[in-house]
C-alpha cells in the first residue's frame, strides 16, 4: 500500500526517480526493524536494529538507491545486509542482488525479513564485505551501508566498466562523504561527492581464533 506521507517526503527532498519512490512505499519500513520501534518505523530518521547497527533513514536510503542508476537486471552488491531493508529495495528495482553481512545474527533476521522476496534474484551471505563477492563478480552496481576510511580497492576491482559504487566514506569520529564512484569503459575511475552523512562503521570479519 501506497504510503502519501513518505510519497511526499522523498519527492521534497528531492528525489526525483520515481522508480525508487514507487519501490520504497510498496515497503512497510516496520517489517524491518525491532517490533518495539515499530510505532515509530515511518519517521525519516535512523533506528537501531541491534548489535551496534542501524537501518538508515528513508530519504538516505532513496539517495543511495536513486545514486546508483539501476535498471532491471543490474546485478548488484550490496555491503552490509543490516536489517535487510536496502536489498529489498533494490530487488523490488528489478535488480539481481547480492548482500553480504558480517554479523551472524543480523544476517539470519535479516534473512527472515527477507523471505517474501526469496528466490533466484536475492543472495545473502554471511562474510567480510572488504573482500566483495568475487565468484559473482563483476557488478553494475555496489552500495556499501556502513563507512570505511578509505574505499577498499578489492570493491572498486569488482565494479564492471560502466559501474556505479555508492558509499558513505570517512572515520567514526569524523564527517563522512557519501560518494559515488564511476568506472570508465577502460577501467579508470571518477569520484564525486554527494553528501556529507553519518554512518556507523564498516568492519572486517573477526579472524578465526
Amino acid at each position: 500500500m501506497e504510503d502519501p506521507e513518505l510519497i511526499l517526503t522523498l519527492r521534497r527532498q528531492g528525489i526525483r526517480d520515481e522508480r525508487v519512490v514507487a519501490a520504497m512505499t510498496l515497503l512497510r519500513r516496520a517489517d524491518f526493524v525491532p517490533h518495539r520501534l515499530r510505532e515509530v518505523a515511518s519517521a525519516d530518521e535512523a533506528l537501531p536494529i541491534g548489535e551496534a547497527q542501524t537501518i538508515s533513514q528513508p530519504f538516505v536510503v532513496a539517495l543511495m538507491t536513486e545514486a546508483l542508476e539501476l535498471q532491471p537486471g543490474d546485478r548488484v552488491l550490496e555491503i552490509g545486509t543490516g536489517s535487510g531493508y536496502q536489498a529489498a529495495v533494490l530487488h523490488l528495482l528489478g535488480a539481481d542482488v547480492y548482500t553480504i553481512e558480517v554479523r551472524e545474527g543480523l544476517a539470519r533476521t535479516a534473512a527472515e525479513h527477507l523471505q517474501p522476496y526469496a528466490g533466484p534474484r536475492l543472495h545473502l551471505r554471511v562474510g567480510d564485505g572488504f573482500q566483495g563477492w568475487p565468484e559473482a563478480a563483476p557488478f553494475d552496481a555496489i552500495v556499501l551501508t556502513a563507512a570505511p576510511e578509505t574505499l577498499p580497492p578489492t570493491l572498486v576491482d569488482q565494479l564492471a566498466p560502466g559501474g556505479r559504487l555508492v558509499a558513505p566514506v570517512g572515520g567514526q569520529h569524523e564527517v563522512q562523504s557519501l560518494v559515488r564512484v564511476r568506472k570508465g569503459a577502460e577501467g579508470a575511475v571518477r569520484t564525486e561527492r554527494l553528501l556529507a552523512v553519518r554512518f556507523v562503521p564498516m568492519t572486517p570479519a573477526s579472524p578465526l581464533a
